[in-house]
This record gives structure tokens, sequence and C-alpha cells, in this order.
């Protein structure tokens, strides 16, 4: 079973886009349409695949995982499954047991 994030899990505040609402969100890659980092609708559905992919329902891991996307991956990161690449590649990094 997925993880179900809900906008009150989310440290941040986001923008919802309703115009785009009902477009195709991220469900995993290839997904090369660009990514909208300002937009709710945009970015529980990210941060889930990222969580399911990170196999956990951690509160503390959502939020770095929020943290990684609003400070450290660039915009020019702008495709889906550059955002999911990065995130995942990143908090993978972050969670390997130090040895």
């Amino acid at each position: 079973m997925g993880v179900t994030i809900k906008p009150s899990d989310l440290q941040y505040r986001y923008p919802k886009n309703k115009e785009e609402r009902a477009l195709p969100k991220f469900t995993g890659s290839p997904d090369p349409r660009p990514f909208d980092r300002d937009d709710l609708y945009e970015v529980i559905p990210m941060f889930e695949q990222v969580m399911n992919e990170l196999d956990t329902q951690s509160g503390d891991v959502l939020h770095r995982v929020e943290e990684m996307l609003n400070n450290n991956i660039p915009r020019f990161i702008e495709s889906r499954e550059e955002v999911f690449d990065c995130l995942v590649g990143s908090m993978k990094d972050l969670m390997k047991p130090i040895r």
C-alpha cells in the first residue's frame, strides 16, 4: 500500500493551481513533463512517489524531502522525472547508515 499525504502533513504551504488540478499528475518515471513545485496538486503526488520509493512513512523524512525541494534542488531541474530522481537520490544518500 502506498503512502498517502494530506496537506496538513506538510510543513510548507503551497498555492493550489485549480485550473490544472484535473490534469494527470506524476505517477513515476519516465515523465518528462514540467513539474510545478509551487502547486499543492503537483507536490503531493511527487512526495508520495518519493516516500514510496524510499519505503518510509516517516514525517521527519517527508519534511526533509520538502526542505530538499524548496532549498536544495535548483529550479533548472524542471521535469518531473528529474525532480523525482534528485529527491530520491539525495534522500538515499542522507539515509545511508554511517559506518
